[in-house]
């Protein structure tokens, strides 16, 4: 299936409340434990849901996230909406004592496509450590069984940081045993709460990513990056040297996406930003058509055209389908157009400039 990315998006997440009863340490949103007073009301939610229909078909995927979406009363009421107005339909509930075996069930009753959750740690100690709450890693674990007696498939995200580096490797193997459907790994972007944890260096980052790459040969689950979209060189080096077919066609469905390029994020109030780690406020839902912004403001435009990208993100030979993480390069230098300082690659244009004359 191919999409304009310039028409539409493929995923759009809805921050349905900041409200979570969670204090982790790497929360973009800095979540608190009451909602806020300004927060979309259900009506304002069921328009918003109108409003993103009018991409077209194929609706964008739509990723109700928080904070924690069930600190609203009216998540359900929202979900059943979405699933029967057509959206492929996802949820990212936090893993606190909220989160039962009853609620689980009611995803998949309700129609909902994938339950995502977070696994930060190969341990209890390890993840709650980075969650904040003891308890956490048990209830996520429960919750993932509960998931599965349902046939409610699953995406565990997972954190990249200084402080979870050295455990990557054992998470996945512990997801391996859980048979997950997703890994999507997360690598930092000091926003938010993230700021206090400790960033891994570019070398590292390499490392890793070559790391998942091979371990998506053995994995009984999809593996997917974010905010390292460099993955995609890496990966899709390696494929095309070991002749891997299958693995270019699987590359290629994500080619393209990044930050404000097939992706959107809508905050607990309606802003709009390009997504949720680049805190740039473009507009409101209260006020503005999210179609209208996607396809017509400036930054969402700028983020779609690899050729404007500064430094050398903007003459690498894969901007087009990796383009870096405009959110590290926002967090950085405050310019999401820069580039991204956790990329290692050196494109054959700098090393063609920096070749002597006659070489």
């Amino acid at each position: 299936m191919n999409i304009d990315f310039h028409s539409a998006p493929m995923l759009v997440y809805w921050e349905v409340t900041r409200a979570c009863d969670l204090a982790c340490r790497h929360c973009r949103a800095e979540a608190q434990p009451l909602r806020h007073p300004l927060e979309l009301t259900t009506e304002e939610g069921y328009r918003l849901l109108e409003q993103l229909r009018t991409f077209g078909d194929p609706p964008p995927h739509i990723v109700f996230t928080g904070g924690d979406p069930l600190k609203r009363p009216d998540l359900f009421d929202w979900l059943r909406r979405s699933v029967e107005m057509g959206f492929l339909t996802a949820i990212t509930p936090s893993g606190t004592y909220a989160l039962t075996r009853e609620v689980v069930h009611r995803f998949k009753n309700v129609g909902v496509w994938m339950m995502s959750v977070s696994v930060d740690g190969s341990t209890a100690e390890r993840h709650d450590a980075i969650r904040q709450v003891p308890g956490g890693f048990a209830q996520t674990i429960n919750a993932i069984r509960w998931a599965k007696e349902v046939g409610l498939p699953l995406q565990i995200n997972t954190l990249v940081c200084a402080e979870t580096y050295d455990d990557i490797p054992n998470i996945g193997t512990l997801l391996a045993d859980l048979e997950v459907e997703r890994w999507s790994v997360f690598f930092l972007v000091a926003t938010g709460r993230g700021k206090v944890l400790g960033d891994i260096t570019p070398e590292q980052a390499e490392a890793l990513l070559h790391w998942l790459y091979e371990f998506s040969q053995e994995a009984p689950f999809a593996i997917k990056t974010t905010e390292a979209h460099h993955y995609r060189r890496v990966a899709l080096e390696r494929a095309r040297a070991e002749g891997n077919q299958h693995k270019l066609k699987s590359l290629r469905r994500g080619f393209g996406i990044r930050d404000g390029s097939g992706v959107m994020f809508i905050s607990h109030i309606g802003e709009i930003y390009p997504a949720g780690f680049l805190p740039i406020v473009v507009g409101n839902v209260r006020t503005d058509n999210p179609m209208d912004v996607y396809r017509n403001h400036p930054l969402f435009q700028s983020l779609r055209n690899p050729d404007l990208y500064k430094g050398k993100c903007g003459v690498c030979e894969f901007r087009h389908i990796c383009g870096g993480s405009r959110a590290r390069a926002y967090a950085t230098y405050g310019d999401p157009l820069e580039s991204d300082p956790l990329c290692v690659y050196v494109p054959r244009a700098v090393k063609a400039q920096a070749a002597p004359a006659g070489v």
